[in-house]
């Protein structure tokens, strides 16, 4: 039974949000886990899909009831997220050491180039342990950081060590959290649209902080600028 689930996810609907992980859950099932993680963690334009809210609600779904008809099974879960996160990170480094300076010269998109910034200041400051694995938990700079690491020639053994620790990390985590939150609330499928709610809210708070961050940056380099010009 648990084969039929993951060989055949639900019929795709043709109104499903991108942008909201129950949706996806609901139009993909296990294998759009991997799928998605695939693309927001190994293809730049992926930078837009909901991760951390995706792997929190699959956890979720898990520890529905067995009557409820969204509910997925908790190690399938953990294979499809893990796989899709783990060969995504490894895609975008073989495509940043490819085609990524080419890309990034030619890109007009604002939240790449800043994503790109970002990625290239974190690895700057705390090395590639411990940037590789942080940048799993933030959004955005988990999509450019991989093709990045490539650009840079971050040695390939170093990079593909780190990228698989903090991809299980954070998908085993983050699906582990929703699951053991799911399972010690009786009938959690009442209160799944808050709770999603509220994951989205807190995945957009290191975003939010981010560009707080941008702006004091450069407002203080355009004051830096006229001082200097004066």
């Amino acid at each position: 039974m648990i084969l039929t689930q993951l060989a055949a996810p639900p019929p795709v609907n043709l109104a499903v949000n991108p942008l909201d992980a129950q949706s996806l859950l609901a139009a993909f099932g296990t294998i759009g886990i991997a799928v998605i993680l695939f693309a927001e963690t190994g293809l730049l334009i992926g930078f837009f899909l909901p991760g951390d809210s995706l792997l929190f609600t699959a956890g979720l779904l898990c520890a529905g009831s067995a009557a409820s008809p969204g509910r997925l099974s908790l190690p399938w879960v953990l294979l499809a997220a893990a796989v899709g996160a783990l060969a995504g990170a490894q895609t975008g480094y073989l495509v940043g050491r490819r085609a990524g300076p080419a890309f990034l010269a030619r890109t007009k998109s604002r939240k790449i180039s800043d994503g790109a910034a970002r990625a290239a200041e974190i690895l700057q400051k705390y090395g590639y342990a411990k940037a590789i694995v942080l940048a799993r938990f933030l959004p955005i700079v988990r999509t450019v950081l991989n093709p990045l690491a490539g650009i840079l020639d971050v040695p390939v053994r170093a990079f593909t060590l780190w990228q698989i620790l903090g991809g299980l990390v954070w998908t085993i985590g983050l699906v582990l959290a929703g699951y053991t939150l799911g399972a010690s609330i009786p009938d959690i499928d009442r209160y799944l649209l808050p709770i999603i709610a509220l994951i989205v809210v807190i995945s957009l708070v290191p975003v939010a902080f981010e560009l707080l961050r941008s702006r004091r940056a450069h407002r203080n380099s355009r004051r830096a600028h006229r001082k200097g010009s004066a």
